[in-house]
């Protein structure tokens, strides 16, 4: 459904193209021999149903105006992004089974069947369509507090568990919108579960968030480091890829 709609978004677009391209013809040519009007007729639609949506989407690796508002991306059959030749044939193809006489009746009907939802220009091209996945935004990391950053240095902090990272990040991230009665509880409950992977505990007086955000700030540290260290070994063993 979401494919036929940018399909008929792309479609009316390309319509009005043709509309004020042959208005346009008309203007050039008024008073010259119906023959040459025709001629550029044929032309100018030519390369609006084939030229424009090859050119389109090898520009944008596979996107048009309809795909792009509704979150749709052309991907060759291994996932890789498509070139001009993909595109010229999806669109030399599509200008048959779209445009009348046909209409768009074969490619409803192959994109039902298929398990990829192909159409028939897909299929002769070696493509598919993917929804496009939208970036995740993540809230900033949690800066090291001043007070706790000289216990944080010497602290002994494993690494800790990938979901508790998690929720203690999402909790600092929205803590100032949660209600104080059920904020700061939460807070004590996950330092509860962080200070298993900490020695030696940290100064007393100190807010839970606060401690919560110097075990993730320096834990972030220490394994930029480890993983800057672990690069500029690999750089030295291993010969440069010739793939990079």
């Amino acid at each position: 459904m979401t494919r036929a709609a940018a399909g008929l978004l792309d479609l009316v677009v390309a319509v009005v193209l043709l509309v004020a391209m042959s208005w346009g013809v008309g203007l050039l040519v008024a008073g010259s021999s119906p023959a040459v009007a025709t001629a550029l007729r044929l032309v100018g639609a030519v390369a609006v149903v084939v030229g424009l949506p090859a050119a389109v989407e090898t520009l944008t690796r596979g996107r048009t105006l309809g795909k792009v508002a509704l979150g749709l991306r052309v991907v060759r059959d291994d996932g890789g992004p498509i070139t001009a030749r993909h595109a010229l044939t999806r669109a030399l193809v599509g200008a048959v089974e779209i445009w009348p006489p046909l209409t768009g009746v074969p490619a409803l009907v192959t994109s039902v069947v298929h398990p990829r939802s192909k159409r028939l220009g897909d299929l002769a091209a070696g493509t598919y369509v993917v929804r496009q996945r939208s970036r995740m935004r993540l809230a900033p990391p949690p800066q090291m507090p001043p007070p706790l950053a000289g216990w944080a240095v010497a602290a002994d902090l494993a690494a800790l568990p990938t979901g508790l990272t998690v929720a203690v990040r999402q909790f600092l991230g929205r803590a100032a919108t949660l209600a104080p009665a059920s904020r700061e509880p939460l807070a004590r409950e996950l330092l509860a579960e962080v200070l298993r992977y900490v020695a030696p505990a940290p100064p007393a007086g100190f807010h839970p968030e606060y401690v919560l955000a110097a075990v993730l700030a320096e834990r972030r540290r220490r394994d930029g480091e480890r993983l800057a260290r672990e690069d500029a070994l690999r750089r030295r063993v291993l010969a440069p890829d010739p793939l990079g």
